[in-house]
């Protein structure tokens, strides 16, 4: 892991900080940034949206999804835990800890649109880290790729229709032309202009694939700490009033982190499936392609709303929780590969 994928929890903290203090003292500056808006994309954060998710749909390689049969199992696994369990697992606990039993500790006001973050975070597979946490499993890389890839696929038409489902069951309305605009905008664009790139520079030689990646995948992380900073400028009052709300968000998910990592591992045990096939098929399974996530709660719900808070305590939470999967399951593995009774 570089420098910024080891600390993204200590840069996002910092980004916290700095975009509350900054939003108190030049609130007329953030102010006109949110007024930059067409048809409801705020522009700004949909350039810094882009730079951050492009770079990291270059390094997928759509031509993986040929691997996909000869790991039906892992597959399989994933499949069934990122897209038939977690977004309802989430939506689920949203609704015990949300709307129950955290609810007299939070903003009524804000409750549904809390729980439209926590579902929009769940209803993204992860894209990019995963390669990294898989990494440091030992996890086998072309099951990765596929993975990945498999679900990038998919992503392109069920996530809006999922997550409009999912916004129904919770009574919360979604204006169905604003997230098809934030699918188009947010998944479809960047996938075509990131094979077109990764395509550009294939034709050059693998090298120059490389290179480019070292190059652009800083811009991701930059990006990213970037639209915090804008998004806490934004929350920074509530926050000030309510600093518990942060922790309060943080439970949900990771009760969810660690529910979908425990089930797929102990699902590809189960099945037979080799340990270096379970390691990504779980860890996929449990982290997030958050950057999506926050793109569509700032386009759905705006800045100041608290579905975009939700979805950056997932970014905050992510690198900590997700090392001590990696711990989990490097350290089971004697386990996993035991002999099962009977």
């Amino acid at each position: 892991m570089n420098v910024f994928e080891r600390y993204l929890s200590a840069w996002v903290l910092i980004c916290i900080l700095a975009g509350v203090g900054l939003g108190q003292v030049f609130p007329a500056v953030f102010q006109a940034i949110g007024r930059m808006e067409v048809a409801r994309v705020n522009l700004p954060v949909g350039l810094l949206i882009w730079v951050m998710i492009i770079p990291m749909l270059v390094k997928v390689d759509f031509a993986a999804l040929g691997e996909v049969r000869h790991h039906a199992r892992g597959i399989g696994v994933t499949l069934f835990v990122n897209w038939l369990v977690k977004p309802f697992s989430m939506a689920l606990l949203g609704w015990i800890f949300i709307r129950q039993l955290f609810a007299p500790l939070l903003p009524a006001d804000q409750l549904d649109s809390y729980i439209a973050g926590l579902i929009l975070l769940a209803a993204a597979p992860c894209t990019a880290m995963v390669f990294v946490w898989s990494r440091l499993t030992g996890g086998d890389p072309v099951f990765t790729l596929s993975q990945v890839a498999l679900n990038d696929s998919i992503m392109l038409v069920a996530f809006a229709p999922l997550v409009a489902f999912l916004l129904g069951l919770s009574a919360i309305t979604v204006p169905w032309d604003t997230l098809l605009t934030s699918v188009v905008l947010y998944i479809l664009i960047p996938v075509a202009l990131s094979q077109w790139l990764r395509r550009a520079l294939l034709a050059r030689g693998p090298g120059a694939l490389d290179a480019a990646l070292a190059r652009i995948t800083p811009w991701s992380v930059t990006a990213l700490l970037a639209t915090l900073v804008l998004l806490f400028a934004f929350q920074g009052q509530a926050i000030l009033q309510q600093p518990l709300v942060i922790a309060l968000l943080a439970v949900p998910i990771l009760i969810q982190v660690l529910f979908n990592a425990g089930l797929a591992y102990g699902l590809n045990r189960a099945l037979g499936e080799k340990h270096n096939i379970a390691c990504p098929s779980a860890l996929i399974g449990a982290s997030n392609f958050f950057e999506l996530a926050v793109a569509a709660a700032i386009s759905l719900f705006g800045f100041e709303s608290g579905a975009a808070l939700a979805t950056v305590v997932g970014v905050l939470i992510e690198v900590p929780v997700m090392l001590l999967v990696v711990r989990v399951v490097n350290g089971s593995r004697d386990w996993y590969e035991r002999p099962q009774a009977g």
